[in-house]
């Protein structure tokens, strides 16, 4: 499968993500971690974690996939669906997704046009940011930062702005996109910015 056509799968596996996420009865450990860190918080704190913020005390665990070869670093208790090169890990209206497929060095007018392609399937896509060259820990990586509405809550039915942060990773004829969503409103600004620098190749 090429790269141009698993750019739509990515968006509407974030999605399907959130909206899973959202029905409320397979959190595997969000809700654990959230009241572990609670007791010595402040009510700002709790309050904020029911939201989706995530706590400045959350214990982050590295997810590494031998066959794709890469790691990265995620909130301890998030529900991890699917493996290898196409994986989830969501946690309220909130996603990390990482997929990876063959495909040339991306650049930013690459990074441009797969987000003009999905916006013909996702009309409310907007890009809040113009890709750039960044550099992180282990190498650099386009980044992209997009917004779209989420997929319906399966009890309110009310669909959230999602905003998204999106790094694009080569190496070795790969490219890894990471996408991270969270809900307008919700800041997890800090924690994301560590996550998109714990991703390496492995």
């Amino acid at each position: 499968m090429t790269r141009n056509a698993v750019l739509p799968l990515v968006l509407s596996l974030i999605l399907g993500a959130v909206a899973i996420a959202g029905c409320g009865g397979s959190s595997t450990g969000g809700s654990t971690s959230a009241a572990t860190g609670a007791a010595g918080s402040t009510q700002a704190e709790v309050r904020a974690t029911a939201t989706g913020d995530i706590p400045d005390n959350q214990v982050f665990l590295t997810y590494a996939d031998a066959t794709s070869g890469y790691a990265i670093r995620y909130p301890e208790g998030w529900t991890r669906q699917g493996s290898g090169a196409t994986v989830a890990f969501v946690d309220k209206d909130n996603a990390i997704h990482v997929t990876v497929v063959a495909g040339a060095t991306p650049t930013a007018a690459s990074a441009q046009a797969a987000l003009a392609r999905l916006r013909s399937s996702e009309p409310s896509l907007r890009v809040t940011a113009a890709p750039q060259i960044v550099a992180l820990a282990h190498g650099h990586a386009v980044k992209v930062a997009y917004s779209l509405v989420g997929a319906p809550n399966a009890v309110t039915g009310k669909r959230p702005l999602l905003l998204v942060d999106r790094y694009v990773y080569a190496h070795g004829g790969k490219i890894a996109t990471v996408d991270l969503a969270t809900p307008k409103g919700v800041d997890n600004v800090d924690a994301y910015r560590m996550i998109s620098r714990s991703f390496a190749w492995r």
